[in-house]
């Protein structure tokens, strides 16, 4: 599998050219951050007479939601009977209602907009072929039903092999992401709005409230959100210590047959992920899943072949057109942290850890955003309340930090072999006069060489053989081989060898 991996949905829009910031500006809100919270929260403001500036480092929509799975979806696996379980009936309903809105919110804005975006209403299943899981999809049908979900638990489904029973959510739909937000992100420079591209925010000002940029200029707001996937700015959250970054993998594929109507999902593991996607005259079929934790194993193509291996045994592939790769984080409960930063920042809000399900939780945290911003208040603030705390949250706290302190001890005092040879494409981390540095060989032939500890908290970095790049076992953070940003949290490059201590001896392996 030599293609490099490249998103359909990016690859079927046309890109965007938005500013780089020149100059100081003052706005009513500024969202860092130009994925599907920060474009929605800004479209939602505006509409209410805001002068919004969305603040994006790299090209807007390019990193998760311009690599997700697009189902629009309150069935996010088996979450219901959990949450009823651990947080209670309220929080439970306050959950479903924000997700089930977000589903209608999406269609209703697609229509009166009318954008040409690919949403079609689909039912939506879990699937299991095991008995193990026949009682978790009654319990979580009975769940969903008690909120208000129209949901049915079956001894079948559509799909061509067989289950032993499948949980049914109808009403839910898909859509071509980027279609439908670009559109949105069109309608916001003007009238005091604006969007920049290429601006990195590096910090935030408090007195007065301001985003500051690596190009040094300031924007100035009254309310500042961060939607940056992973929050660029702290602020003393700690959420360094509260977010686990995972990735997964996407195959689009070409068949004989046509997937049945409807988005699917197993419930064993590893995950199996199924949606169809118009494609020219035909369709696409997206099989997604095998999720893992973020920078960790060796073997990265791998998983993109298991997908195919799935793909193959269940249906007649004609032909493989594109594959990527998503990367997303997950809250110690499950539930993103949408809300005020802290519980002492009344003007600096959040939306982080979305575990996989961003298109319905990044609309519900669009509109609780807006709701915070022009009302005070919003119905479902308490659920996703950034600064909750729950026993089952402290668990998965101490399990979470313990495996970060195991990553950053193991990076550190790993002996790794010297005068390692690489072929071309090949990365590997070797090491220099007893210090750690990442070696990748391009296909010149030339040889590029950097520090792999990650610029954000210290971390050592791993090699992605599948994307090419070095990634971050314990906050998420990727850069290509030359060094350079392509995820954050990190937002200072690597370093490259000629201007470490040990450029010298780094040369011998050229």
């Amino acid at each position: 599998m030599q293609d490099a991996p490249s998103s359909f949905w990016m690859a079927s829009t046309p890109g965007t050219d938005y500013p780089e910031i020149q100059q100081d500006l003052q706005v009513d809100t500024a969202i860092v951050g130009g994925g599907i919270v920060g474009i929605t929260t800004a479209y939602l403001l505006k509409k209410q007479g805001m002068k919004v500036a969305i603040i994006e480092a790299d090209r807007i929509l390019q990193g998760t939601t311009g690599h997700t799975t697009a189902k629009i979806t309150s069935q996010h696996s088996l979450i219901y009977a959990r949450l009823k379980q651990q947080i209670g009936q309220e929080m439970a309903q306050q959950y479903a209602d924000a997700n089930e809105s977000a589903i209608h919110l999406i269609a209703s804005t697609a229509a009166e907009n009318n954008i040409d975006c690919d949403f079609s209403w689909r039912p939506a299943y879990v699937f299991a072929q095991s008995d193990k899981y026949m009682k978790d999809l009654e319990d979580e049908a009975q769940a969903a039903c008690s909120l208000g979900i129209k949901a049915s638990c079956m001894d079948h489904s559509p799909l061509p092999f067989s289950v032993r029973a499948a949980l049914r959510f109808d009403n839910q739909a898909q859509f071509h992401p980027l279609k439908y937000l670009k559109s949105l992100a069109r309608q916001i420079p003007g009238q005091g709005s604006c969007i920049f591209e290429r601006t990195t925010a590096v910090g935030i000002d408090e007195n007065p409230l301001a985003v500051i940029t690596r190009q040094g200029q300031k924007v100035t707001a009254a309310k500042i959100i961060i939607a940056s996937h992973f929050p660029f700015f702290d602020g003393g959250g700690l959420y360094f210590t509260k977010l686990n970054p995972t990735r997964a993998y996407i195959v689009a594929i070409k068949a004989q047959e046509k997937l049945p109507e409807g988005m699917f999902i197993n419930a064993e593991s590893p995950s199996r992920s199924l949606r169809s996607q118009p494609y020219e005259e035909g369709e696409l079929i997206l099989v997604a899943g095998e999720s893992h934790q973020a920078g960790s194993g060796r073997n990265m193509n791998a998983h993109y072949q298991n997908l195919l291996d799935f793909a193959h045994g269940n249906f007649e592939v004609k032909e493989v057109l594109y594959r990527w790769s998503t990367q997303d984080y997950r809250t110690l409960d499950g539930i993103p942290y949408v809300g005020h930063l802290t519980s002492k920042s009344p003007h600096i809000y959040v939306a982080t850890g979305f575990g996989k399900w961003g298109i319905s939780n990044g609309t519900a945290s669009a509109m609780v955003l807006s709701d915070l911003i022009t009302r005070g208040d919003s119905p479902w603030a308490q659920v996703y309340n950034p600064s909750r705390f729950n026993l089952t949250a402290a668990k998965t706290f101490v399990g979470l930090n313990l495996n970060i302190g195991k990553n950053l001890a193991a990076g550190k005092i790993s002996r790794l072999p010297e005068g390692v040879e690489l072929s071309n494409g090949e990365g590997r981390a070797i090491q220099i006069d007893g210090e750690k540095y990442g070696a990748f060989r391009d296909d010149n032939g030339e040889l590029h060489i950097v520090d792999i500890t990650c610029t954000h908290l210290g971390c050592e970095l791993n090699w992605n053989d599948a994307e090419q790049t070095w990634d971050c076992p314990c906050h998420g953070s990727r850069f290509n081989y030359t060094g350079e940003v392509v995820e954050g949290p990190a937002f200072n490059i690597l370093h490259p060898a000629d201007q470490c201590p040990n450029a010298v001896e780094a040369r011998v392996f050229e």
